[in-house]
């Protein structure tokens, strides 16, 4: 599944007439990238959600003939989902008992996606999402064992943690490799994060981490991250 129901507010005005996944860095789309990416590791069948010009997007789809594979769209049409929601929302797709990928349109990063697969097949993890120890405004807390233990937002200084012992903070990275049967215990509202999800799972199941220091990554949120996630897109775009 791809996350690309935001409104991209922090990137205006390119998202005055478009939705944040289709504002192209390098001369290509950002929904684009990732989904050849996805295509390169062996997907071939993708999940969009779409909400904020989600016409031009379907629109999109269809020019590119859906890159040659099955792509379907989960439209929120009254407002986003966020993404532990949105993914709720679309849990129909994932019916073949196999663990699936998560990601989300406006991150860049050249993370190998086949070792993330496997290194989650090994862990006997419900979820596995990568990380990387790197500044940012809120943390996943892990154990010893890479297992989520709590989240931290170090600028309200707000703590939520779940497991017991000494926690290290890592930076998340939005990729995932999730097993169908996180849909077991799907929280009742519609609209939450993934993260909350993930610390009421971690509490009885567990939620790993996989540790990519060695990649490059990008959050294409604001213009001034322009320039970077350009030089990353160009070097994904070259491995493709």
């Amino acid at each position: 599944m791809i996350f690309a129901a935001g409104l991209g507010t922090r990137l205006r005005p390119l998202t005055n007439d478009r939705p944040k996944a289709l504002v192209e860095v390098g001369g290509v789309s950002l929904l684009e990238i990732n989904i050849r990416r996805l295509i390169h590791f062996g997907v071939r069948e993708i999940i969009i959600n779409t909400h904020h010009f989600a016409e031009k997007m379907a629109a999109f789809l269809q020019e590119k003939n859906n890159f040659g594979i099955r792509i379907e769209i989960s439209h929120e049409a009254e407002r986003p989902l966020e993404t532990g929601g949105g993914l709720k929302k679309a849990a129909w797709f994932f019916d073949d008992d196999q663990p699936f990928f998560v990601c989300n349109a406006d991150i860049l990063s050249n993370i190998d996606l086949q070792k993330l697969y496997h290194a989650h097949g090994q862990s006997g993890a419900l979820a596995t999402y990568a990380i990387q120890q790197r500044d940012t405004s809120r943390y996943m807390l892990h154990d010893a064992n890479m297992q989520l233990g709590g989240w931290m937002n170090a600028k309200t200084k707000t703590v939520k943690v779940v497991r017991t012992g000494q926690l290290q903070m890592y930076s998340f990275s939005c990729f995932h490799v999730i097993n169908p049967q996180i849909f077991d215990n799907t929280p009742a509202e519609d609209y939450f994060s993934m993260i909350d999800w993930y610390l009421q799972l971690a509490q009885n199941q567990t939620i790993s981490g996989y540790l990519h220091n060695q990649d490059r990554w990008c959050d294409v949120g604001k213009p001034e991250t322009l320039a970077e996630a350009e030089n990353v897109a160009i070097q994904l775009l070259s491995e493709l």
